[in-house]
């Protein structure tokens, strides 16, 4: 497969996807490639992706896109991690805290020190460890970048953020870099009459918009990659049960909490995220075990403050395309595929998605081989954060209803499995070259739904019982003592 080179780039669909896409590829590809963006205002975006992971603060810097300009005109807030609330069981919290926790040592994890210390009656928590923890729930933050007078790592963070103004402003940088946007609806795709190529966009008022190589940002529709490249869809919905979600805004809270709050309910989780001048609110429910009116009255009865709009109704299931390439046609955000917003994964799938093509981006011709390591790699991705997320449900110990009963019970991916008993067993925690989730990542949500390790590497034996006290002692003295020295977290955005 081949064609001429690559002269004009189309992206169909705007919202965070759409013009993330722009920007990002405007500021790689040399001036000659043009870059046009279609979308249409009657069109509207899903809209809830509120927040992030670390990776967005790389992004923005790439982009040019200094912090405070950020955080004015998102309305965005820091966040240290996410409070998972009752998913092992009911009245029992835990935080999936970014950054490390504890100290690692050549060929040895912290995580086994700790463990040897457990097992020899010295009880702490393992967070205890954490400066990403211990300031989120005091209400602190400084972006640190180590431990106050040690070389220990600081601060990791992420952002909420209102993602409608952070499209607006990643359009208007995108645009002044050279990016044309055209305001229209497609009325047909018009395909290359010698390839299963797209030729051209047909919008509704007669314009015709051609391009060599067209980027799908149309969400959950998949105009391009779906409907008309006729690319099927994987479910992962055996899996990951959830079907529905329920979005509404309410009122801010004060003081505002660096980090998102994860509520697991009878048949699925709500979402806090606090902005400056709200707080983002969503349910995310299975429609086997709750119906649409079950669901609403949940969300409405645990919402933080008073709600700011109607409630808005999303369907989706979870899963994937089975190719993000075909032809000439790349899938960036929704049109790719969907996992449930647990683990504030959507952005940041859309960042690795257009990195992921400019790594690839076709010279000379658009080559079968390049297509299909983009596709390998994309797979790779979105298997290895389904596989996280699927953790969350399946190591729960929850008996109060039938949904978490049945995602204790169910079959889960074999590469899933192997970790989890790897880990029950010998507290060993590989991780793969590349991985989204850190070790770090990975041991929070195993310790923190009740998932301990059976033994330790011997290698923590390398200590005496009183040395190990006096390590772990220290380093937790050393963490309180950063935190009591942090302003509060509305210092950052003030």
């Amino acid at each position: 497969m081949e064609t001429g080179s690559i002269n004009k780039v189309v992206i169909l669909g705007g919202g965070t996807a759409g013009w993330m896409a722009a920007a990002l590829l405007r500021r790689a590809l040399p001036e000659n490639i043009a870059i046009t963006l279609v979308e249409s205002d009657q069109i509207g975006t899903v809209g809830v992706g509120e927040a992030t992971i670390p990776p967005i603060r790389q992004l923005n810097q790439v982009l040019g896109i200094d912090e405070a300009e950020f955080l004015r005109e998102t309305k965005g807030t820091a966040k240290l991690g996410i409070m998972f609330d009752g998913w092992r069981v009911q009245g029992e919290s835990y935080m999936h805290a970014f950054g490390p926790v504890g100290k690692n040592f050549p060929f040895c994890e912290f995580h086994h020190y700790w463990a040897r210390a457990q097992a020899e009656g010295y009880v702490s928590d393992y967070w205890d460890y954490s400066l990403n923890y211990q300031a989120a729930i005091a209400g602190k933050f400084l972006p640190l970048n180590s431990v106050t007078k040690t070389n220990l790592p600081g601060v990791s963070y992420a952002y909420h953020f209102d993602a409608g103004l952070y499209a607006n402003l990643l359009r208007r940088h995108a645009e002044t870099k050279g990016v044309l946007r055209v305001e229209g609806k497609v009325g047909d795709v018009r395909k290359a009459a010698h390839n299963d190529f797209v030729a051209s966009l047909k919008l509704e008022d007669g314009r015709e918009i051609f391009g060599d190589l067209f980027v799908d940002c149309s969400g959950f529709s998949g105009l391009l990659i779906g409907k008309s490249l006729g690319v099927k869809y994987s479910s992962w919905n055996k899996w990951l049960p959830c079907d529905r979600a329920i979005a509404v805004p309410s009122g801010g809270v004060a003081p505002v909490p660096p980090y998102t709050r994860s509520i697991a309910h009878d048949a699925g989780w709500q979402w806090q995220i606090p902005l400056q001048h709200r707080t983002g609110n969503g349910l995310v429910y299975s429609s086997a075990y709750w119906d649409a009116d079950q669901a609403l009255s949940v969300l409405m009865k645990n919402l933080p403050g008073e709600p700011l709009s109607e409630p808005k109704n999303i369907s989706f299931q979870t899963g994937c395309r089975e190719k993000q390439w075909q032809g000439n046609v790349v899938s960036i955000g929704l049109s790719s595929g969907f996992l449930e917003p647990l683990e504030s994964t959507s952005i940041h799938l859309i960042q690795t998605g257009v990195t992921r093509l400019i790594n690839f981006f076709p010279h000379h011709k658009i080559c079968d081989q390049e297509i299909a390591e983009f596709n390998r790699l994309s797979r790779l991705e979105l298997e290895a954060v389904r596989d996280f997320i699927i953790l969350h449900y399946k190591v729960n110990e929850r008996t109060d209803s039938k949904f978490w009963r049945d995602c204790a019970n169910m079959d889960i991916p074999e590469s899933l499995r192997n970790k989890i008993e790897l880990f029950r067993v010998s507290g060993k925690m590989p991780n793969e070259p590349g991985s989204l989730f850190s070790e770090s990542a990975w041991l929070q949500v195993m310790i923190g739904q009740g998932v301990h390790p059976g033994d330790y590497h011997p290698s923590a034996d390398n200590m005496t019982s009183k040395q190990l006290r006096a390590f772990l002692q220290g380093m937790k003295s050393l963490i309180c003592s950063s935190v009591e020295s942090m302003p509060s977290h509305e210092r950052f955005f003030s």
